[in-house]
């Protein structure tokens, strides 16, 4: 069925078809109900895709999360998968379909969505560990692309971010509110996630304002995870310094570091508070409960999907700096006192 059938059976032309399809101002509202009618009788249905192409728009938003090489999708840190769902819930909202692809070898990584006629803009999330990757993507933006980031290891990207410092502080303040005084932060200040260092500074602004000395343990960000937190734990552990609550940089690291505490004995949160950061759904179903701090994902889908549009719309040298700061809030669970 195509639209010269609707006009026949309409009994206009073609061309009045079209028009009465895209709510042309130039076509009279009984005309445009005629020719809906014969559409809906003849099943005839428009080709939107089509017709984002002929306006120079595929209607499209590329979104590529970065993996670790050898990494398979199932264990990419989940806070990644939440923050893929509000993407694609934002980009719907805008009337933007997603194309969603997993990548990590270096000799398969592909980022020209506009050039292949794919997208309007490419959205990049994941793990900052893979070098290749990210420098990759880095040139792809280079050449005045529609592309934003999520948490870039470099700050001359189109980057978007939690409130990383906001959320260090509210977490040291929480734990020394529960009467915690030997506050240990479990994170790395010289490692590509930009966001760790943040978390770390706003900890340890909040140990200051409350005369208490921030301390912090290094985590080995070449392993996995959960491997981080047990390898932390274990390190404190052998150096012998009191501690009695841990502020962790990401909350797969705090699930890893409370297995631990558990495997040593020590109870969370009667002996150890326990802090992450991240909000996964995973730390509901821990035991106890992890509290966490979580940014707000609705703002931050709807922040990263009005950067990559603006870009697309403007022109990514021609347009200012966005807002690039997504809220955090303290997600109250069972692991502090």
């Amino acid at each position: 069925m195509t639209s010269f059938d609707v006009a026949e059976h309409a009994g206009v032309s073609q061309s009045t078809v079209s028009r009465a399809l895209a709510n042309s101002s130039a076509i009279t509202e009984a005309t445009r109900a005629r020719v809906i009618k014969s559409a809906e009788e003849l099943g005839y249905m428009v080709d939107a895709r089509a017709a984002q192409l002929r306006q120079g728009r595929t209607g499209t938003l590329a979104v590529v999360v970065i993996c670790r090489p050898d990494e398979p999708p199932s264990e990419i840190n989940p806070f990644y998968f939440s923050l893929l769902g509000s993407v694609c819930a934002a980009a719907s909202g805008q009337g933007y379909q997603t194309l969603v692809s997993f990548q990590a070898s270096a000799d398969q990584l592909f980022g020209k969505y506009e050039e292949s006629g794919q997208a309007d803009g490419v959205i990049v999330i994941g793990t900052t560990s893979n070098d290749a990757a990210w420098r990759y993507f880095r040139s792809i933006s280079a050449d005045n692309r529609s592309v934003v980031f999520w948490g870039s290891p470099f700050d001359d990207l189109e980057w978007i971010r939690s409130d990383n410092y906001e959320g260090g502080l509210i977490a040291a303040r929480h734990l020394i509110a529960a009467g915690y005084r030997n506050i240990v932060h479990l994170g790395a200040v010289d490692s590509p996630q930009r966001q760790f260092r943040e978390r770390y500074e706003g900890y340890a602004q909040g140990m200051t304002e409350a005369g208490l000395e921030p301390r912090l343990q290094q985590v080995d960000y070449t392993d996995d995870r959960a491997t981080q937190g047990h390898k932390a734990i274990r390190a404190l552990m052998d150096a012998g310094d009191p501690f009695d609550a841990l502020f962790v940089a990401c909350d797969s690291i705090a699930l890893g570091a409370m297995e631990e505490l558990r495997a040593s004995g020590i109870s969370v949160p009667e002996q150890c508070g326990l802090v992450g950061f991240d909000g996964v759904r995973a730390g509901i179903h821990t035991s106890p409960p992890l509290t966490s701090i979580e940014p707000d994902f609705d703002v931050a889908g709807a922040m990263l999907v009005a950067n990559v549009l603006g870009a697309s719309a403007m022109g990514t040298a021609a347009r200012p700096v966005a807002e690039r700061r997504v809220p955090v809030r303290l997600l109250e669970r069972g692991s502090v006192k």
